[in-house]
């Protein structure tokens, strides 16, 4: 391909609602205001896939705003730092959005934000000068994760082991209700074309595509005018279609590249990150900043719909307070987007790394509907990105019949939630899918 990028279209794919429209004005037009900090944060030791850390400080410490508090040797992992100043008050288990409990340390807050010494090492970075290996460790001391929700630790997709020649930028944003990228992409794309810079650098890469899709016509004009001077970087707008922020289609959209399952995108010679990523790569080259705040949409069923700039550890409770409370009672609260987040049983759960967004379901949509027999219609094999046949994958793992999923692939399911959301019939076949795909997975490891 020339430097333009030429679009192709995944097979399968819906359109559900986004939901941006929320009370008197869009949520995407809502600009990005502060959190209200809270007096205590909840701060996971697992914000990431890959290896837990292991806390570096213990009940009854004082640490600064951007410490570095937890650690692991691995890899595979992403440090934890301290979003606000303070004491330690505990360091144990705590629920968190994963649905399960884990390491967290509870650190008081003193409210004074006394910043550690190496947010001080301020100073924009020399790209022409500067060593990969060094912004690359600039990156992992950061604790920086892929922050779209599949919170993949960003220093592990930047160091590939195979050459890589384009940069895959996801602005997509196409899980209803979220709309913290695109206000990101709207009021600081200069910081993403920056952070977009600044991976060229390490990965080596000749050029990068930015895909937004086009119902963001305000955030393709402000990216466009941010990296107008740099002609590397081509932004690309795309079709509204579901889950086009997928990695692996958004990959095909820009490029028309496949890999086979299993493999990552270096397989084929392209890394995916998120905008919001790419925008905390620019400040922690930059500013020595880690990742301790993020922007997530509050929306739903709430009184004051906001996209807020939130430290790591601030409870759900907190900022549904600070957008005037939920509009109902007795419904469900998503951490992420209908499509994949996960509901929560508690409001208490802190914002992690990958927190798009709080989201509150009126007790109508949050009911989970009957479900009644197959119609053998076909929509759901239709209808999945990845070409599988969920009817059969999910009736053959529910009904305990395991034998019977060797062929069909299972390991392959991207747990994007088409399947259940276009059956008539409304089967669970997302989650049905999912058990088979960790089943399938682990035999695998195994052999």
């Amino acid at each position: 391909m020339g430097m333009s990028a030429k679009k192709f279209s995944f097979k399968g794919g819906c359109f559900p609602l986004h939901h941006r429209q929320q009370g008197k004005a869009p949520t995407s037009a809502l600009p990005i205001e502060n959190a209200d900090v809270p007096s205590q944060v909840v701060v996971p030791l697992r914000q990431h896939i890959g290896a837990p850390c292991q806390s570096l400080v213990k009940a009854g410490d004082s640490v600064r705003m951007g410490q570095l508090i937890g650690q692991s040797k691995a890899f595979v992992s992403a440090n934890v730092h301290a979003p606000v100043s303070g004491t330690v008050k505990l360091v144990g288990m705590a629920p968190a959005t994963s649905q399960q409990s884990v390491p967290c340390i509870v650190i008081e807050n003193d409210g004074l934000d006394t910043p550690d010494e190496a947010l001080l090492q301020t100073g924009k970075v020399d790209l022409a000068s500067a060593d990969a290996k060094t912004l690359l460790a600039r990156v992992q001391q950061a604790g920086i994760v892929g922050m779209g929700g599949a919170t993949f630790p960003a220093h592990v997709k930047l160091s590939p082991d195979t050459p890589v020649d384009v940069l895959l930028v996801n602005g997509a944003e196409c899980e209803p209700y979220a709309t913290c990228d695109e206000r990101l992409m709207c009021e600081e794309p200069e910081t993403i074309v920056r952070g977009i810079q600044i991976a060229l650098r390490i990965l080596g890469a000749e050029r990068a595509l930015v895909g937004i899709e086009k119902n963001k016509p305000e955030a393709i004009a402000a990216m466009r005018a941010a990296c107008a001077q740099d002609a590397r970087i081509e932004v690309v707008p795309l079709r509204v279609k579901y889950p086009q922020g997928s990695e692996l289609h958004l990959m095909y959209t820009l490029t028309g590249r496949k890999v086979r399952v299993g493999e990552r995108p270096t397989h084929a010679g392209v890394v995916v990150q998120n905008v919001g990523t790419l925008h905390a790569v620019a400040r922690a080259v930059d500013e020595h900043m880690p990742l301790i705040s993020r922007v997530v949409t509050v929306t739903g069923a709430v009184k004051q719909p906001r996209n807020l700039r939130v430290r790591i550890g601030t409870p759900f409770s907190a900022l549904l307070a600070q957008c005037g409370g939920m509009t109902c009672e007795g419904g469900k609260v998503i951490a992420g987007g209908p499509m994949t987040g996960p509901a929560q049983h508690t409001l208490e759960v802190p914002v992690a790394k990958g927190t798009t967004a709080v989201l509150v379901l009126p007790p109508a949509e949050a009911a989970l509907p009957e479900a009644g027999p197959c119609i053998r219609c076909g929509r759901c094999v239709d209808i999945c990105p990845m070409g599988l046949e969920p009817i059969f994958i999910s009736a053959y793992m529910l009904r305990d019949e395991t034998e019977k999923l060797e062929g069909l692939h299972a390991d392959a399911c991207i747990a994007c939630g088409s399947c259940s959301f276009i059956c008539p019939a409304k089967l669970p076949l997302t989650q049905g899918c999912v058990l088979a795909r960790d089943y399938v997975r682990k035999h695998k490891a195994k052999a």
